[in-house]
């Protein structure tokens, strides 16, 4: 057990966590710094506990974990650890991971707004095509991060887009890793022939004031996306608003091709003002939804085999 003090990381620390063996501590002026826990763990933990055994803590003997005592800070900094690497990026954007490691931001001016750059943990190079970007217009912003899995795959989720990229060496004299399109999958929409101009039968030249969202709830937008590790599946939930009430389907789609495999429509609503979460583990999926008095229901879905999913 440890504490983030701000006397000792600074009075700016807005976020910490803990990733694969770093410690991440993002500040409120767009930084982003790195550190071993590793070394941390070393040099400062005081004293090794185990949950459930006793112990003898500052002169009383307590069970670790337990009341009154709980978990004491075994782990106390009290000076800044070494630093491993510190990047500046906008609302503090940050994602490490893939193989070999590679970390992705946006950068601090805000003209880049809504891009993602992929560079190389080493030495902090671009990889070739490094910069992504969807380009949709929408209320909530694309999400992108490392897959779920080891693979050290990408993938970049947009209202109507899903694309599962990989990072790959370049065999050139500089070394510069390379991101590639593995597959991409579409949500299913009508293409849009309005024009955003149009003459009158005078001739006058009328323009739309507005263009439609990319997330629009006339269309079918991706809201969710699990990954399952054993089935080897990526479950997405397309929405697309039906009179009066959302109406939703989950895909399973393979993951390492990207070809859907099965469509199940969920029986209840999907109103996309309220929160959802969705939980995909082997045949089991699990709906959590947010209701207008505030109060949660979950629904199960049991996923069987049929005799046409066998033909």
């Amino acid at each position: 057990m440890l504490e983030i003090s701000k006397r000792v990381f600074g009075n700016r620390v807005v976020d910490v966590i803990l990733s694969q063996g770093i410690l991440v501590v993002s500040y409120s002026v767009g930084m982003v710094k790195l550190f071993s826990f590793e070394n941390v763990v070393e040099q400062f933990m005081v004293k090794k506990l185990t949950l459930g055994e006793e112990c003898e803590w500052n002169g009383v003997r307590v069970s670790v974990g337990e009341a009154p005592s709980g978990i004491p800070f075994n782990i106390q900094i009290t000076d800044c650890p070494p630093l491993l690497f510190e990047v500046s990026c906008l609302e503090n954007v940050f994602q490490i991971g893939g193989h070999p490691w590679h970390y992705i931001f946006t950068p601090k001016q805000k003209k880049h707004k809504g891009t993602y750059h992929i560079c190389s943990l080493k030495d902090s190079m671009l990889a070739k095509n490094g910069i992504q970007e969807l380009k949709c217009c929408s209320l909530e912003s694309d999400q992108i991060y490392f897959y779920p899995d080891d693979s050290g795959r990408i993938i970049h989720v947009g209202p109507s887009t899903i694309h599962v990229l990989k990072i790959v060496e370049t065999q050139g004299s500089l070394c510069q890793s390379e991101v590639i399109q593995e597959y991409s999958i579409e949500a299913h929409r009508e293409k849009n022939t309005d024009s955003m101009v149009t003459v009158t039968a005078s001739g006058r030249i009328v323009k739309k004031r507005f263009q439609q969202l990319d997330d629009d709830p006339e269309q079918e937008t991706f809201r969710n996306v699990q990954y399952e590790d054993e089935l080897e599946l990526l479950a997405v939930v397309a929405v697309t608003q039906a009179e009066v009430e959302g109406k939703a389907h989950i895909g399973l789609y393979d993951n390492l091709s990207g070809v859907l495999m099965k469509s199940l429509p969920l029986v209840e609503s999907w109103d996309v003002t309220y929160s959802h979460e969705l939980f995909f583990d082997r045949d089991t999926i699990v709906h959590i939804e947010q209701e207008k008095n505030r109060n949660f229901r979950c629904h199960i879905y049991k996923v069987t085999r049929c005799q046409e999913d066998t033909e």
